[in-house]
């Protein structure tokens, strides 16, 4: 005769479950009344604002009329709430006339400025801006190459 021990045992040495005695439990709240959570979850995303590629000639080439055209590529990452601005300004006083073109797609404006562009974003995004820029120097440049003349800056709205 086998014993109902031994039958426990080796079932329990097996993995299998109990044979004999079942097992039950009750969980409660406090005083019989029920539980309730509740969570919270903020997301920070933080302000950052990067430049991922600022592209353009290092220098434009020998020119016979004292003109020069190029084309900047500026991709720009915010996540800045009400954009950013890149302001552009003239590094150089040998050029003395300066056309700045691009789209103004997706939430982006233009603006002169007394020395130079401003040009602005009203949201955070990725940004791929194509600038077409068109230069006319001194006469005394005539004849030579031109180091790029454009000084970018970006600031946070």
């Amino acid at each position: 005769m086998i014993r109902p021990s031994l039958i426990a045992l080796a079932a329990l040495a097996l993995g299998m479950p109990g044979t004999g005695m079942g097992e039950s439990v009750q969980v409660s709240g406090a005083g019989g009344t029920g539980t309730s959570a509740s969570v919270d979850i903020r997301i920070v995303v933080p302000p950052v604002m990067q430049v991922l590629e600022n592209s353009h000639p290092e220098q434009l080439g020998v020119s016979e009329d004292g003109q020069w055209s190029a084309q900047q590529k500026l991709v720009v990452m915010s996540t800045m709430k009400r954009g950013f601005c890149v302001t552009l300004r003239l590094a150089t006083p040998q050029v003395n006339d300066w056309q700045l073109q691009t789209s103004q797609e997706g939430g982006t404006t233009l603006n002169p400025l007394a020395d130079g562009y401003r040009l602005c974003t009203t949201r955070a995004g990725r940004y791929t801006l194509l600038l077409q820029h068109a230069f006319a120097a001194n006469n005394a440049l005539s004849g030579e190459a031109l180091r790029w003349p454009v000084r970018t800056d970006l600031t946070a709205l």
